[in-house]
């Protein structure tokens, strides 16, 4: 029989590997928990049409990328391709905006694109991500981004540029459109067929062409920052302001304008120069009117998302020690059935004082559990048989150093093990 394999741009998370993951996570959360957000967590599945009004018709991810199907019921059913649009439902369906303003909210979610795989792009991908709805202030802006850097700093991530850039509100982006189109136009004959359907209804997705022709041709384009009104111009400054009193560096680079169109002014990403062609690993900005686009009232947000899959590529490239996984603390090891009785007593006992334990459950020899134990790293091991319950002595091994130690059966036998685990800690020999 042929066997199944997981589907391409996925992959499985080995328990080797989900433990470098929780530390990520445990510091993610860490964070959070600091500057006052709480958990969110929404649908793996949306109605297609809140993907196609928020990420935006003119975008690769809503032309080429979105997992879309009808479901039984005849209803256009999207695999989310990013998380901020299934948060801002929430908000609005939940009523969260009466909940007190900023709303601070993250999440670990997964999401799905249907592209060419490679290092550091999945089609199931996963991706930390914090958003901070009803907060006009380039306080907040400065504070995100501050985040992002202090989840890096304490993971001891290195090499990451901070760049930002702006690209404006509605009323001035109007005017810097009509820049573009008048300066791609002369470029019609060599646009890509995609950035020619691009040129009349958003200009600015041009920009963000992985053609080499049309990124070749973008490299002469009007810069937005240029365009920028008093309002939009006065905001960035600020948003620079606050990133100089922390003392955090970045570069302003003309040419970001991110994947999706419901942001507006600040955008910013982390880039790494150890992924390659992926140097991205954080992007985000704000989106001050994707909320009253998807039937809201008006109210400024901004967030940001990180590839969990790609920082960690990072911190493996970059040899960031992880703490080794857990390994059991202790296997009792029984022959005979008062024995497994008794062992499986003693595990249980261990187990409430959250102690990592573990006993024989596939019947076998002696021998066999020893090397069972030997391929789990258990710490110590403690032999059960007739003779040890009869005169209510064992003797637990250290399987380090191959030390070993009596223990009392007849005794509290979970403050006898937690004793000489501190010794084992402290390397003094028993």
């Amino acid at each position: 029989m042929e066997l199944i394999k997981a589907q391409k741009g996925t992959q499985d998370l080995l328990p080797i590997q989900t433990g470098k993951w929780q530390v990520v996570e445990d510091v993610m959360r860490s964070e959070a928990k600091i500057h006052g957000f709480g958990e969110i967590r929404t649908p793996v599945f949306e109605d297609t049409r809140l993907f196609q009004r928020s990420v935006g018709e003119t975008t690769d991810v809503v032309q080429k990328e979105m997992y879309t199907f009808n479901d039984k019921g005849g209803r256009s059913i999207t695999l989310r391709p990013e998380g901020t649009a299934g948060v801002v439902r929430a908000l609005l369906e939940h009523g969260l905006y009466n909940e007190g303003l900023p709303q601070k909210l993250y999440y670990f979610t997964s999401c799905y694109r249907y592209e060419n795989t490679q290092a550091g792009r999945l089609r199931e991908f996963h991706q930390f991500g914090m958003e901070m709805l009803g907060a006009p202030s380039p306080m907040a802006d400065a504070e995100l981004i501050s985040i992002a850097k202090s989840i890096f700093d304490r993971l001891g991530v290195r090499s990451l540029r901070l760049e930002i850039n702006s690209i404006g509100c509605p009323d001035c982006r109007a005017k810097y459109y009509e820049a573009l189109k008048a300066y791609f136009s002369g470029y019609k004959d060599q646009l890509c067929e995609t950035c020619l359907g691009r040129l009349e209804r958003n200009p600015m997705r041009i920009l963000d062409c992985k053609s080499p022709i049309c990124s070749k041709i973008a490299a002469g384009a009007p810069r937005m920052l240029d365009y920028l009104c008093d309002e939009c111009k006065e905001h960035f400054e600020s948003v620079k302001s606050y990133l100089d009193a922390v003392k955090i560096e970045y570069n302003v680079n003309p040419a970001i304008v991110r994947g999706l169109d419901y942001y507006t002014k600040t955008v910013f990403e982390f880039v790494s120069g150890d992924l390659g062609a992926q140097s991205t690993v954080c992007g985000g900005g704000r989106y001050d009117g994707l909320v009253e686009e998807m039937g809201g009232q008006h109210l400024p947000a901004l967030g940001f998302g990180l590839g969990m899959e790609r920082l960690i590529m990072i911190m493996e490239k970059q040899n960031i020690e992880m703490p080794e996984p857990e390994t059991c603390d202790i296997f009792i090891a029984a022959l005979g059935e008062a024995a497994k009785v008794e062992a499986f007593r003693l595990a249980h006992s261990l187990q409430e004082y959250s102690i990592i334990a573990a006993c024989d459950l596939n019947d076998r020899g002696l021998k066999a559990q020893m090397k069972y134990a030997d391929k789990i790293g258990a710490k110590y091991t403690l032999v059960l048989g007739d003779n040890e319950l009869e005169s209510k002595k064992a003797m637990v091994k250290n399987m380090k150093t191959g030390e070993k130690e009596e223990v009392d059966l007849s005794k509290d036998f979970v403050e006898q093990f937690i004793v000489l685990q501190a010794k084992g800690e402290d390397d003094i020999a028993f």
